[in-house]
């Protein structure tokens, strides 16, 4: 299935929390847009894999994108090495999308890091025809895709651009209270976590605001690009 945008996280949860408003528009605008979750969280403090499972597919549903995979990388492990890196360029060569996404390289969680450093190595790769990938027994044409862009996570960065999320901001949150076991539910009776703390979901909110102020926008979320951005119009 070709997709325009494939973006990666390290946990179910991730990419909502990064950018789950940018998903819900892109989705919005009729781009086909995938995520491809490296682990299924299984060391999280709260919840259990299947419970994960079912509020990512909860998530899923509320984001209306068109693919979601899980690659079952043991959770805590994210390290790169060619067995992943390796997984990672045939996804990409299956999917063939234009543009990624991956979590900031820089973070608090290590394998948030991990990630990063495994889809940098394979956007590149997958680009180069002598390395070789196969899927459902046939060879994989090479496929480099055009932007590589990294969203925020815990550690903040200057952004490179902002995307006015002001009329999917709900949408985001909703998928975000979807992982019920994970961020605060009174109705929930598990471990005080960094994310389970009620301060989170009031922090995440005045992150939105507070990039969203600076293209005076309500809501907004943060981007960077290690590569020039050409900006094809002073004007709209």
């Amino acid at each position: 299935m070709k997709l325009d945008i494939l973006i990666f996280a390290a946990h179910p949860d991730d990419a909502e929390l990064g950018m789950g408003g940018t998903i819900a528009k892109l989705a919005a605008e009729g781009k086909s847009v995938g995520i491809i979750d490296l682990t299924e969280a299984e060391l999280s403090s709260n919840g259990t894999v299947e419970s994960r499972r079912e509020e990512t597919e909860e998530a899923t549903r509320v984001l209306s994108i068109a693919y979601r995979e899980n690659l079952k990388v043991s959770d805590g492990r994210v390290k790169v090495n060619d067995k992943i890196v390796h997984s990672v360029i045939s996804i990409i060569r299956k999917h063939q999308p234009k543009i990624i996404f991956a979590p900031y390289f820089n973070d608090r969680h290590p394998d948030h890091i991990g990630t990063s450093k495994i889809v940098k190595e394979a956007v590149f790769f997958s680009g180069l025809k002598k390395i070789e990938t196969e899927l459902s027994g046939e060879q994989q044409s090479p496929h480099r895709p055009e932007k590589l862009y990294y969203y925020m996570q815990t550690y903040e960065f200057t952004p490179s651009f902002i995307i006015d999320i002001s009329d999917y901001f709900e949408t985001k949150m909703k998928a975000v209270r979807a992982y019920r076991s994970q961020f605060y539910n009174p109705d929930e009776k598990g471990e005080l976590t960094f994310i389970s703390d009620p301060k989170f979901i009031k922090y995440l909110e005045a992150r939105a605001r507070y990039f969203g102020f600076q293209i005076r926008k309500e809501y907004g979320e943060p981007f960077f690009s290690e590569e020039a951005i050409e900006l094809t119009k002073i004007v709209q």
